[in-house]
């Protein structure tokens, strides 16, 4: 049932479909309710956020397969109790086997620019590149969490091994990608039983990945790196035509980054740097929207469409342009996050028409991923976004293994010579915006959401939500939003058809569609102490928290005093 949501008179009204939850002895929200409950379950046993987030990450490698799995690639965003803050990039890389004319291109120009000779970059074996999530996840858990890896594998492997019941949005994303699923056995036995994409509520049961799971468990990263685990994977895909190779994931390393930060009208805003492009381009836009009055001009009005619009349309022409890999690419970090360059483009922004900016080559990045925000009661905070890429990524399971690997290929540039081109070893540039803001010093919000391309605009927008128009949490995160690279002009079917028809007048292409991005993930830490969750209806986003606690110290049930004096007990 809808609750009662955003009425700003001077915008567009909306209803929120699902309620925060608030509580003090931690929160976590991830898009499913199971991959929240094992979160929890870690954090009622002691474990910190750390502990949670890892938990619900291998969590979500099973319930939501078709977004996130051990063979893909993410970053986590964490701010520690001590007050440390870092980024783990876990980001994918590619095969050393790689070539910048590994594929062949169809064409020269968009829509079919990032398309490939029998779409090898996109679907099978051709299209995986070097996974970081398992070792990522090991790692962040063995540096920061309390808990053991058998222990925030449990759940897990639990629901790998019993099976878990589909929601209607995991049989839609099965549906979207069955015609590709039906042509891998293994995966098609899972997922497409009887040739069928399953009902919801349907049991799915993942047998071999519960026993690779449980390597893991007992054997940690090295199992995948290193370790029989790796050697089967590598010689399946080698007997697939693949690139990736045993000594690719010997190999791979994690890096240890520094944030990058911004500030938005008086909040520091903490983000995930290159090649994670989100946290640059996020503080791009907003020191743009800085020089207008947002809240006057009101939510959901033509000239706030129009300002995102614009703001949206420079920043993808400038990620295009110069973020990816610092390995390999020499990004503009400090010049594109100025204040000064955001009054400079500012200043091609006109009021009264759609500005028309260099032209920037689009994106292949999907918008299937994952995204978890956590915080216990310490003062941990994680904000991680993970991926395979496209919906089942590479559409087929590595045999034997239940695994779902990436097909992180298709985000690379297939002709040479270009700034996101493929070359060996260079890790995949993504849009992945997971955020933290401070205010006075104090930790106000942390969020992230999944979406491809689409995912760091959307993010945007829900800080301007939460600053500039006072949303609600839950507002914030489900709020209509909108998006363009430069071409078509994407809005949600919230805002009216009227403020669609003057913004085609002014020179915006509007296509409306079902909806932008995904589920956002989002905490909000109040001043009592308390920490409000909020998940969006775009993903079956889930947020829980622990309130309550111990018995208060001392208490006791009154002795039995029978009992005590035939035990030999004291009286009292």
């Amino acid at each position: 049932m809808s609750q009662t949501g955003w009425r700003d008179r001077a915008g567009t009204p909306f209803d929120v479909q699902k309620t925060p939850v608030t509580a003090a002895g931690g929160m976590v929200v991830t898009n499913h309710p199971l991959a929240s409950a094992a979160a929890v379950e870690i954090m009622a046993a002691g474990g910190n956020a750390i502990d949670a987030l890892i938990a619900s990450l291998f969590t979500l490698s099973v319930v939501e397969p078709m977004m996130v799995g051990i063979f893909g690639g993410g970053t986590s965003l964490i701010r520690l109790a001590s007050g440390e803050e870092l980024a783990i990039d876990g980001m994918c890389r590619a095969p050393a086997a790689a070539r910048p004319d590994t594929f062949t291109p169809v064409s020269d120009t968009w829509p079919d620019y990032m398309e490939v000779e029998g779409r090898e970059n996109a679907v099978g074996a051709r299209s995986i590149c070097v996974p970081g999530n398992l070792l990522a996840w090991c790692e962040t858990l063995e540096r920061h969490g309390t808990c053991s890896l058998k222990q925030v594998m449990s759940a897990a492997i639990r629901h790998a091994e019993d099976g878990f019941r589909a929601t209607p949005y995991l049989c839609n994303c099965i549906a979207s990608a069955a015609a590709d699923m039906q042509h891998d056995p293994e995966i098609a036995r899972v997922f497409l039983p009887g040739g069928k994409v399953p009902e919801p509520g349907t049991l799915i049961v993942q047998s071999d990945y519960a026993a690779t799971l449980r390597q893991i468990a007992e054997e940690g990263a090295a199992a995948m790196y290193g370790g029989s685990l790796g050697r089967r994977v590598a010689e399946g895909l080698a007997a697939a035509g693949g690139l990736l190779t045993e000594q690719d994931l010997i190999d791979y390393r994690t890096i240890d980054r520094q944030p990058v930060e911004g500030l938005y009208r008086g909040t520091r805003i903490l983000g995930a740097p290159p090649p994670c492009s989100g946290g640059v381009h996020v503080t791009q836009m907003l020191n743009l929207l800085e020089g207008f009055d947002i809240a006057k001009i009101g939510f959901g009005t033509v000239t706030g469409m129009h300002l995102l619009y614009e703001v949206l349309k420079i920043a993808a022409t400038d990620r295009r342009a110069s973020t990816a890999d610092p390995d390999f690419v020499d990004v503009p970090v400090a010049r594109l996050m100025s204040k000064a360059y955001g009054d400079e483009r500012r200043a091609e922004i006109a009021m009264d028409r759609a500005g028309h900016y260099e032209p920037a080559a689009l994106s292949n990045e999907s918008q299937n991923t994952t995204h978890v925000t956590v915080a216990d009661r310490f003062g941990n905070i994680v904000s991680s976004t993970q991926t395979i890429n496209s919906v089942f990524g590479a559409r087929m399971i590595i045999p034997g293994t239940g695994i779902v690997p990436n097909n992180y290929m298709f985000l690379f540039d297939p002709h040479p010579g270009h700034t996101l081109s493929l070359v060996p070893g260079k890790r995949i540039t993504s849009t992945m915006s997971p955020l933290i803001a401070y205010r006075d010093g104090r930790p106000v919000f942390a969020l992230g959401l999944p979406g491809g391309a689409r995912l760091y605009g959307s993010a945007m927008q829900a800080v301007v939500n939460l600053i500039d128009h006072g949303m609600s949490l839950q507002e914030a995160v489900e709020a209509p939003r909108v998006w363009t690279q430069g071409q078509d002009c994407e809005c949600e079917p919230a805002f009216a058809v009227e403020k669609q028809e003057q913004l085609t007048a002014m020179g915006h292409p509007i296509r409306e569609v079902a909806h932008i991005a995904g589920g956002m993930c989002a905490i909000e830490f109040l001043e009592d102490g308390q920490m409000r969750g909020a998940a969006c209806w775009r993903a079956d986003g889930t947020p829980a928290g622990i309130g309550g606690g111990l018995a208060r110290e001392g208490t006791q049930f009154w002795p039995d005093h029978r009992l005590a004096s035939r035990a030999g007990g004291a009286k009292t």
